[in-house]
């Protein structure tokens, strides 16, 4: 009798660990990674700056800084320096300021043509280890010579990103207004030759952790 039972408590158990297993594969099925449109916006979402913003923005500040004629249409094409180094968060959101310039002087890069030059100050140690070693005849001179000095920079990208949330205790509904706002100052005069703001305003009651 009691093999009996014994036969029948393991043959519930088998079974329940096989349904219990399936779950959980079905489960992690149901969560696997999925490819997005980085130009859309997400299945995770908040009132932040996110993917499908840095596209936009930067679409609409490619063309702002391409019809100003000043940067665009000089005989000799502009020494710019693009980077995030002068790039400040004040808002409320913790990110990647890197992220936003990249993309910038990506897509610019590409409409500008040679238009414009972009002056690279993040890698300047690599430049100066290379020029030390041709200057030293460790290695020959390359194909585009030697030069006296490293090039200087006519402008360069600075601006902040600023926020203001709201918050409704009752609903749990936020609000927040993002605006980041890019100058092109002149490196010699201290001028600033473009200005180019982008506003996003979102609400939600789901809050998101940016990282």
């Amino acid at each position: 009798m009691l093999n009996m039972r014994q036969a029948a408590f393991a043959a519930v158990v088998s079974a329940s660990l096989i349904v219990s297993g399936g779950a959980a594969i079905a489960k992690d099925r149901s969560h696997q990674a999925v490819d997005l449109d980085p130009d859309a916006r997400g299945i995770v979402s908040g009132v932040g700056i996110e993917g499908q913003d840095l596209g936009r923005m930067a679409d609409q500040m490619v063309r702002d800084l391409m019809a100003n004629p000043e940067i665009s249409n000089r005989a000799t094409p502009p020494r710019i320096i693009l980077d995030s180094s002068d790039l400040r968060n004040q808002s409320s959101q913790r990110i990647d300021k890197d992220i936003i310039t990249d993309e910038l002087r990506g897509k610019l890069m590409n409409a500008a043509r040679g238009k414009m030059r972009f002056v690279s100050r993040e890698f300047i140690a690599a430049v100066e280890q290379e020029r030390a070693l041709k200057r030293g005849g460790v290695v020959d001179t390359g194909t585009t010579g030697l030069t006296k000095a490293t090039a200087g920079a006519d402008y360069k990208l600075v601006g902040k990103i600023t926020s203001l949330d709201s918050r409704n205790n009752d609903t749990g509904m936020q609000e927040r207004l993002t605006v980041i706002s890019l100058e092109m100052l002149d490196l010699e005069y201290g001028t600033l030759v473009w200005n180019g703001t982008y506003k996003i305003r979102r609400a939600g009651a789901d809050d998101v952790v940016y990282r």
